[in-house]
């Protein structure tokens, strides 16, 4: 399987204990990592310091091997874009962000990373454009379909490898069952909750878009020590660590995704899955049927 991710970190906060499940599994892992998240503000004050500042790129650089390792991924492939940080800053306008990329160009090179690879599965971002509308996270989408439907045509981008057709596509997210759980466990414990704010910006309902829940709780320590590996952009003390792993053990075990495509089975409105590769896996006979 492939994710395709905005900027270092990302991977971390984002399916990464679905990663580990599937890498225990035995499952080949790989993560795109499109820019080099080179306009990040600096989140954790014990490392904001001049030399951190000054060398950005190659610490989290550095921050993104440790949490891939930390994680199970198998292979990192970087796109090689800029960091295009916020719209109207100044880094903004840089000819080399990945928001300022030729739309072509930036699928072309997903093209060739999909047919080297050859990926069943495709998890990369839905366009949210209300509530985070960072213009790395939206060129993720904008990128990710159009380069799922040309890695199998042999007439797009033919100097970008032999086709590959992936069968499914996904998108990861946050679920507001899922914010809702983590909110009401900080309140239950007499905290303030550090998604108030989220919601008082409009966090979207949408929970009927969520078709595939992944039981992660026997890998959440993967997905903290991904977490913590991001040394610049994660407190140690900050909210996404406040929470024990089996506190969310128990009120909320799953990342969730929507299956945007699937070249293998469609699913039934309403129905649920819990398995990114569910309609791939092939039934191996048990010994005694393959002597019969």
């Amino acid at each position: 399987m492939l994710t395709v991710h905005a900027h270092p970190d990302d991977e971390a906060s984002k399916g990464s204990a679905t990663i580990a499940r599937y890498h225990e599994e035995g499952i080949h892992t790989v993560l795109v990592c499109c820019t080099g998240g080179e306009a990040g503000d600096i989140l954790n004050p014990v490392v904001d310091t001049p030399e951190v500042r000054e060398n950005l790129y190659e610490v989290r650089m550095q921050e993104l091997r440790d949490a891939a390792d930390a994680i199970g991924y198998d292979r990192l492939h970087l796109l090689g874009y800029h960091d295009s940080g916020m719209p109207d800053t100044e880094v903004n306008a840089r000819p080399d962000n990945f928001a300022n990329a030729p739309l072509d160009e930036a699928v072309s090179r997903l093209v060739a990373i999909i047919r080297a690879e050859r990926p069943q599965v495709i998890v990369t971002y839905a366009d949210d454009r209300k509530f985070y509308p960072h213009p790395d996270h939206i060129r993720v989408h904008e990128i990710s379909l159009p380069a799922f439907a040309a890695a199998g045509d042999p007439d797009r981008f033919p100097a970008a490898g032999e086709p590959w057709q992936p069968s499914k596509l996904y998108f990861t997210g946050f679920s507001r069952r899922r914010v809702q759980a983590l909110h009401d466990e900080f309140i239950r414990r007499g905290e303030e909750s550090p998604y108030a704010r989220w919601f008082e910006h409009g966090f979207p309902d949408g929970d009927g878009r969520f078709t595939t829940f992944v039981d992660v709780g026997d890998w959440l320590s993967n997905r903290r020590a991904a977490l913590l590996a991001h040394r610049t952009q994660v407190d140690p003390d900050g909210f996404w660590m406040r929470l024990p792993d089996s506190a969310i053990r128990e009120i909320f075990p799953w990342d969730e995704y929507i299956l945007q495509e699937s070249r293998v089975e469609e699913l039934a409105p309403g129905e649920v899955e819990d398995d990114l590769f569910l309609g791939l896996r092939v039934e191996v006979p048990a010994a005694a049927d393959r002597l019969s």
